[in-house]
């Protein structure tokens, strides 16, 4: 039975741009109360004005979700307005993608761990207190199709979808005596701001060549909120994905070596003198 979105108070990160900001105006015309939660104060209260001119109902939250400080202070302010969250939608996230040796150890290497991975572990872990004693409440974790397949580049952005996609799944399984469900969702390319901050070349030319295969924003943020409204474990956008998933687990030997001749081969070159 689907569950209704009616004046649930849905915490959404990474709400200022992208997959964050489209769910937002969607839940918002289901008639939920959406806190927006993000680093760009600009942005978010724009986006809150657009949707209380729509008729719903929004709310700014500043929140970096690389600091834990500021996730402790978010919390508790959407609890003491609201007195409870309903839906968290951990969607904060960016991609550094370059050779790792290319990759600076703290801007692209520290601040992607706990950006992608860190900070929405702490964010739910201080959300669920609330959530077990009301034995109610469902976490959607944004992942990525690079939390099953790891391409060249990705190394460290594969490696904290990854441990989103470990972290969903063993978080589902302690809290379903709870009544709360825990989700993960695994888009692949998709038409947002994440393909132009990638910061390398190579990276670029791989997102250029592959637009076609994009999805829209809107597309992921309306899947967003069916899954909400019809929680499961996980969803893989767009579907087709899912075989490639499959073939590339069933045959990793064959992958790495296409990857390699077609790819890395080609553009991975040593910086002499460095």
């Amino acid at each position: 039975m689907p569950q209704s979105l009616k004046d649930k108070v849905v915490l959404i990160t990474g709400a200022s741009s992208g997959f964050g900001a489209d769910a937002a105006r969607l839940f918002a015309k289901e008639g939920s109360i959406v806190v927006l939660a993000a680093r760009r104060v600009d942005r978010l209260t724009a986006l809150a004005e657009e949707i209380r001119a729509d008729g719903g109902q929004a709310f700014v939250v500043p929140l970096d979700v690389a600091e834990l400080s500021q996730i402790d202070e978010a919390v508790q302010t959407v609890l003491d307005n609201f007195g409870q969250i309903d839906i968290l939608f951990n969607n904060a996230g960016f991609g550094r993608l370059d050779w790792l040796e290319r990759l600076d150890p703290v801007a692209d290497i520290e601040t992607q761990i706990a950006v992608n991975l860190t900070g929405l572990i702490q964010l739910t872990r201080l959300v669920l207190p609330s959530m077990m004693n009301r034995r109610a409440g469902t976490i959607i974790n944004m992942s990525s199709v690079a939390g099953w397949i790891a391409p060249p580049l990705y190394s460290i952005y594969a490696a904290t979808k990854h441990g989103v996609r470990g972290f969903t799944d063993a978080l589902r399984r302690e809290v379903a005596p709870f009544g709360i469900k825990v989700c993960g969702i695994y888009p692949g390319g998709a038409t947002t701001e994440f393909g132009h901050h990638t910061g390398s070349a190579p990276s670029k030319s791989v997102f250029k060549a592959a637009a076609f295969l994009n999805v829209t924003s809107e597309f992921v943020a309306r899947r967003t909120v069916g899954l909400a409204r019809h929680p499961r474990r996980t969803l893989i956008l767009p579907w087709w994905y899912a075989p490639v998933i499959w073939f590339e687990r069933a045959f990793p030997g064959l992958v790495d070596w296409f990857l390699e001749v077609t790819f890395v081969k080609r553009f991975h070159k040593p910086d002499h003198g460095e």
